[in-house]
C-alpha cells in the first residue's frame, strides 16, 4: 500500500518559517530605526539641558534680597527640573571672578582695584519653553523682577539648535513614513505569498457551505500569534543589540531611555500583531472572491 507522504493541509496553515522570518525582518528595521530616533531625542534634550540662562543681580543687594529673588525663580514654571532637582544656581562676584581668570589666564585684579563681576543665578530652562519666542518672554519676565539687572542667553545657538533640529525632524519623518510603507507592502506579499497554497482548500471549503467568518478565524488567529512571536523576537535581537552598543561605545548609556525602549518593544510586538491579522484579512478575502478560473 503506497504511502501518502505529502503533509495533509488544514484550514488556516501556512509557512510558518518564511512568514516569521520575514515578519522579524520587517519589525527589527522598524524597530531599529525607532532606537536611532530615541537617541536621538535624548541627545537633543541632553543638549538643551546644557543651554544656560544667566540672571545678573545689581550690585551690594543684601542676602534678604537674593534670598527673595531664589524663591521668586524657583516658583517659575519654565526651570528645569530633573529628579526632583531644580537647574537653579548661585554664583557669587568672586566665584565668577576665580572662573573667569581660570579659563582665561588674565588676572584683572591686579590692574582693577573693583571687581566688575556680579553676583548671579544661572538656570536651566525646561525644554518645551526653549523656543526662540518663548526665551525672550522669559528673558522679559525675569528682567522685570527688582533686583535683577540683566538676564542673557546664548541667542545664536539657541537659534541654530532650533532651525537644525526642525530640519533633522523633517528629514526622519520622511524616512519614517517611507519605512512603514515598505513594511507594510513587505509584510503584506510575504503573507499573501504564503496563503497562495490555501487558495483551493478555502475554495472547497466555499463549497461545502462554510461561511467566511468560519473560513478567515483559523488564518487570523495564525497570524496574529505570528506576528506576536516576530515582533517579540524583533525586540529580543534589538534589545541584545542595545545592551551589546552600551558595552562597547563609551558614553552611549547615556543616549538611552529605558522607558521608551520598553513602549518601543511593547509597540513592536502589538504592530507584528496587527499588521499580520490585517495582511491576512486582504489576502483571504482577495481569495474568496476570486472566481475558479481566476484560482487557476
Amino acid at each position: 500500500m503506497a504511502i501518502n507522504s505529502r503533509k495533509k493541509k488544514t484550514l488556516g496553515h501556512f509557512k510558518f518559517g518564511s512568514v516569521l522570518f520575514s515578519t522579524t525582518l520587517s519589525l527589527f528595521i522598524v524597530g531599529l530605526f525607532g532606537v536611532i530616533l530615541i537617541q536621538a531625542k535624548t541627545l537633543t534634550s541632553l543638549i538643551r539641558e546644557n543651554i544656560e540662562v544667566q540672571v545678573f543681580l545689581d550690585k551690594n543687594l543684601e542676602e534678604a534680597a537674593i534670598k527673595e529673588i531664589e524663591t521668586n525663580l524657583s516658583q517659575r514654571p519654565f526651570i528645569l527640573r530633573k529628579a526632583d532637582t531644580l537647574a537653579l544656581k548661585f554664583v557669587t562676584d568672586e566665584e565668577a571672578a576665580a572662573t573667569f581668570i581660570e579659563s582665561t589666564g588674565e588676572d584683572f585684579t591686579k590692574f582693577l582695584e573693583d571687581n566688575p563681576l556680579r553676583d548671579s543665578f544661572v538656570i536651566s530652562i525646561a525644554e518645551e519653553f526653549q523656543t526662540s519666542e518663548q526665551l525672550m518672554a522669559i528673558v522679559k519676565e525675569l528682567e522685570e523682577i527688582p533686583g535683577i539687572f540683566e538676564v542673557s542667553y546664548m541667542t545664536d545657538l539657541v537659534d541654530s539648535i532650533n532651525k537644525n533640529l526642525l530640519k533633522v525632524s523633517l528629514v526622519l519623518g520622511g524616512f519614517i513614513l517611507i519605512l512603514i510603507i515598505t513594511v507594510v507592502m513587505l509584510i503584506n506579499n510575504t503573507i499573501r505569498l504564503a496563503l497562495f497554497s490555501q487558495r483551493f482548500l478555502i475554495r472547497s471549503m466555499q463549497l461545502v457551505g462554510a461561511t467566511r467568518g468560519f473560513i478567515r478565524k483559523p488564518f487570523l488567529a495564525r497570524a496574529f500569534v505570528f506576528g506576536m512571536l516576530a515582533g517579540t523576537f524583533a525586540s529580543i535581537i534589538l534589545f541584545a543589540l542595545v545592551k551589546y552598543t552600551q558595552s562597547s561605545i563609551e558614553g552611549f548609556a547615556m543616549l538611552q531611555n529605558q522607558n521608551l525602549l520598553v513602549l518601543l518593544f511593547g509597540t513592536l510586538i502589538l504592530i507584528g500583531g496587527i499588521l499580520s491579522v490585517l495582511s491576512t484579512l486582504r489576502a483571504v478575502n482577495k481569495y474568496l472572491n476570486m472566481s475558479l478560473d481566476e484560482l487557476y
